[in-house]
């Protein structure tokens, strides 16, 4: 990356971020954030995710584990390269779930994921329910789940119809949880 420290250990960035850059933030952060790029280039950092937010990850990996999902396609926290009008972008999903191992080291296409899903903290849910709403439908990506923190962890599943997602279905996490993944991975 071609930032330089300065003596206040801040980070000068590059006028134009690539993924790489934004890649090697995301590696050498102690922080625990996620740093995040639209395709529009705009540089987004979240915050680490809380203790709740864990929980709901781990309940959504144990679940589809439960029904013979192997590790290396059910991934918390992986880069995801979106796309928009011919720019590409990276955004790291709460979980994703593919067909087959993802390809590449990082940054593996959106369009080979069968869904993304996000858990929607305060201070995320706004970015969830839109801008990334947005860049995943512009991606292909086939299913976006977004899960709530409210009392039942309102799980929203949505699918791909056009240029825009549709909402199938609206379950609380603990009913979902004992259904299969596979009734909502259809083809």
């Amino acid at each position: 990356m071609s930032a330089e420290r300065t003596e206040h250990s801040a980070v000068r960035l590059p006028f134009d971020l690539t993924l790489e850059d934004v890649a090697e933030m995301n590696e050498s952060d102690e922080l625990g954030r996620r740093f995040e790029l639209s395709p529009e280039g705009v540089l987004s950092v979240m915050p680490p995710p809380t203790v709740e937010h864990q929980i709901i990850t781990s309940q959504v990996i144990v679940w589809f584990a439960a029904h013979g999902w192997p590790p290396e396609r059910v991934l918390p926290a992986v880069g995801l390269r979106t796309e928009k009008q011919q720019r590409y972008g990276g955004r790291i999903p709460d979980l994703t779930v593919w067909s087959a191992r993802p390809p590449g080291r990082i940054w593996p296409s959106a369009k080979t994921a069968l869904v993304v899903v996000e858990i929607a903290a305060t201070s995320t849910a706004p970015i969830d329910r839109s801008i990334k709403r947005d860049e995943y439908a512009a991606s292909g990506i086939r299913r976006y789940w977004m899960v709530g923190q409210d009392a039942a962890n309102t799980v929203t599943m949505l699918e791909l119809d056009g240029d825009g997602y549709r909402q199938v279905a609206t379950h609380p996490l603990a009913w979902l949880l004992n259904t299969d993944p596979r009734d909502y991975l259809t083809d």
